[in-house]
């Protein structure tokens, strides 16, 4: 196995690790009370990642690994895990507004409005330069820029309804 395939098998585990909390998570806030919005939007979303990982498989399985890049694609992975930390039990793939509406202020959401919005973006950039592959790069970031703009105007839309605060003086929900 090359250093690639096992990259890209990690990031694949967690993925899908990431989906079953997801999963777990949007039940419990569902059976709370919570509701989903936005959801039209979300197989398409759903689509993009799912066509760039396997991509990823395709191209990059044998190629050689870039360091640096890898290096910071690692430092976005503890981002990532700092942010679902923070959101907890909250935390999902999916734009589920609680049923008390309250709005998560604390870890990285102190900083950035949409901070996991930051890190995807990093890493569908960053991942194909562990490898090389610039306008893999380049086509999924353009791809993954049109998702993110249909998702925050959805979730910015849902949170400002949920209780009653302006969307830009509040922090997303989730992913």
């Amino acid at each position: 196995m090359t250093f690639s395939f096992l990259i890209l098998g990690l990031v694949t585990a967690q993925r899908l690790g990431e989906l079953i909390l997801a999963r777990r998570n949007t039940l419990r806030l569902l059976a709370a009370g919570a509701r989903e919005q936005g959801a039209s939007h979300y197989p398409l979303m759903v689509a993009m990642h799912a066509c760039w990982l396997a991509g990823l498989w395709l191209l990059a399985g044998r190629r050689a690994v870039i360091l640096p890049w890898l290096a910071l694609f690692v430092l976005l992975q503890v981002l990532r895990l700092w942010i679902i930390a923070t959101l907890g039990p909250r935390w999902t793939t999916r734009i589920i507004v609680p049923a008390n509406g309250a709005l998560v202020r604390g870890g990285p959401y102190r900083f950035l409005r949409h901070p996991n919005y930051v890190v995807v973006a990093g890493e569908i950039a960053i991942l194909p330069l562990v490898f090389g592959l610039l306008l893999y790069a380049a086509v999924f970031s353009a791809a993954n820029t049109v998702v993110l703009w249909i998702r925050i105007r959805a979730e910015d839309r849902a949170l400002s309804t949920s209780g009653g605060q302006p969307p830009d003086n509040r922090e997303g929900s989730g992913r």
